[in-house]
């Protein structure tokens, strides 16, 4: 009987430091603001070191102290995280449908040539006919292939765009393969951060 009040008061004090927790995320104090910012460098400064070596001479100009800050302060915004996440899915939606297509037209020709297969019993015939389909699959699988990467450019091209409007850093519209190697590296480290938990009492 006499543990009993000191449970409670246990339970009690965990749930103020609960409620303290929560309350200073919704009404984040200056200080507050400042130990997360920390915590998400920290968190990046070792993302960063974790890239290849080479990676790192090649792209360490790009990927810079500056721009790990500016990311840092990008997501005290969580709604970043969200978008990110939004983006993240709807690409892999289309890269599914994207395979899909091709597989289809690898699957048409396959059945097609079944059909050719039982129809003609002469070798020469079917050789031919044979070569002629593939010359055809071949053309059609090109074609397939450049609207693939079509989409997928247009795709990336959206994800910048929204990206650059919501203010995330290193994010604005380009081909250059070196800038969205960096570009996709930098999305890699949000998702990586909307998974962590920062806990300022600890």
């Amino acid at each position: 009987m006499d543990d009993v009040p000191m449970e409670n008061e246990t339970n009690s004090n965990s749930s103020e430091a609960s409620n303290a927790t929560a309350n200073q995320q919704q009404h984040p104090t200056p200080e507050f603001l400042q130990r997360k910012i920390y915590f998400l460098m920290d968190q990046l400064k070792e993302m960063h070191s974790e890239l290849p070596e080479f990676l790192i001479r090649t792209l360490q100009t790009r990927i810079s102290y500056d721009l790990l800050t500016e990311l840092a302060n990008c997501v005290l915004n969580e709604s970043i995280f969200d978008i990110v996440k939004a983006l993240m899915e709807l690409q892999h939606v289309t890269e599914k449908h994207l395979i899909q297509m091709r597989a289809q037209v690898e699957n048409e020709y396959e059945i097609e040539v079944a059909d050719w297969r039982g129809k003609i019993k002469d070798p020469e015939e079917l050789q031919h006919i044979l070569g002629l389909m593939k010359i055809k699959h071949t053309k059609k699988l090109l074609e397939t292939d450049k609207k693939i990467i079509e989409v997928l450019d247009q795709k990336v091209f959206d994800q910048q765009s929204m990206l650059q409007k919501a203010g995330v850093p290193g994010f604005y519209n380009t081909q250059n393969p070196k800038e969205i190697k960096i570009q996709m590296f930098l999305l890699d480290f949000i998702l990586r951060l909307s998974l962590l938990k920062f806990e300022p009492n600890k």
